[in-house]
């Protein structure tokens, strides 16, 4: 089933727009030589996530794809326009909204979620080390923790990131931020729910990530505007009948699920 809503204006949402660079740091270790007693001079310098931007973008044997690198790109996939999503059982696809325009697509599949959404980005290099610094700062700024690891779809930020409660009190929401580079878009994923801490129910949200398509097109457009998404030809608006429905928020349905079941059933990846 599809939803629509407005754009969440919660906290995962609103994000710092400036990086600021992190600062090189550099150990120098002295060591002698029993023999011929002269010193050597050995800088160690750790790890500086700035010296990771502006690369170009890293290979992608897994996916995500770009259109022009499958033979058959729509087969399994529910066409979102600038994202074609693959299909699995028992999910439910929502869409976000920003002003009139579909910017993306969230896939909810049982007590778990990963939101996705492409970007305009430069040819010749990355901006997923850039993101994620901006990302980063953003949480912190409010108040969260985040980490970056290196896992299976590459660095990625694990984050706790404030909210306010629906009993008004705050909490923290447990989320992961990953994001791939393609040929000139960027894709992000939001994953949330038990998959931001269990890799067991990951399992099959990265797989989703790993075989979304991206729709880039070829008209000019700046790096990072939102590629924008629509709705399945076929789609039907159908009114939430959901008691305490947020305004302004509609279940699509009808003949758009019968992707979900062409496609391919991803129930467990080993």
């Amino acid at each position: 089933m599809f939803r629509r809503r407005q754009k969440s204006e919660d906290a995962v949402e609103q994000l710092a727009e400036d990086a600021i660079s992190a600062d090189e740091t550099a150990d120098d270790v002295e060591d002698s030589d029993s023999e011929s007693e002269t010193p050597t001079d050995v800088e160690e310098t750790e790890p500086d996530p700035a010296d990771r931007v502006g690369l170009p973008p890293a290979p992608r044997p897994d996916g995500p794809w770009d259109v022009s690198e499958l033979e058959s790109p729509a087969e399994g996939r529910v066409d979102l326009g600038g994202l074609l999503v693959p299909g699995v059982e028992g999910m439910e696809l929502r869409v976000e909204v920003a002003g009139e325009a579909i910017v993306a697509a969230t896939l909810v599949l049982g007590n778990s979620a990963i939101q996705l959404q492409a970007f305009a980005a430069p040819k010749s290099e990355g901006i997923w080390a850039e993101v994620r610094e901006e990302i980063a700062n953003g949480i912190t700024g409010q108040g969260g923790r985040v980490e970056e690891e290196e896992g299976t779809l590459g660095w990625h930020l694990r984050a706790q990131v404030p909210v306010q409660l629906p009993d008004g009190t705050q909490g923290v929401q447990l989320v992961r931020f990953v994001g791939c580079d393609g040929p000139r878009w960027f894709l992000r994923g939001v994953i949330s729910g038990q998959a931001a801490v269990q890799p067991e129910a990951a399992a099959v949200l990265e797989e989703v990530f790993r075989q979304t398509v991206v729709v880039r097109g070829e008209a000019p457009m700046a790096p990072r505007d939102p590629i924008v998404l629509k709705l399945p030809e076929d789609a039907q608006m159908v009114a939430d009948g959901g008691v305490g429905a947020p305004e302004g928020e509609s279940r699509f349905a009808g003949e758009a699920l019968s992707p979900f079941q062409r496609g391919p059933e991803i129930t467990e990846v080993r």
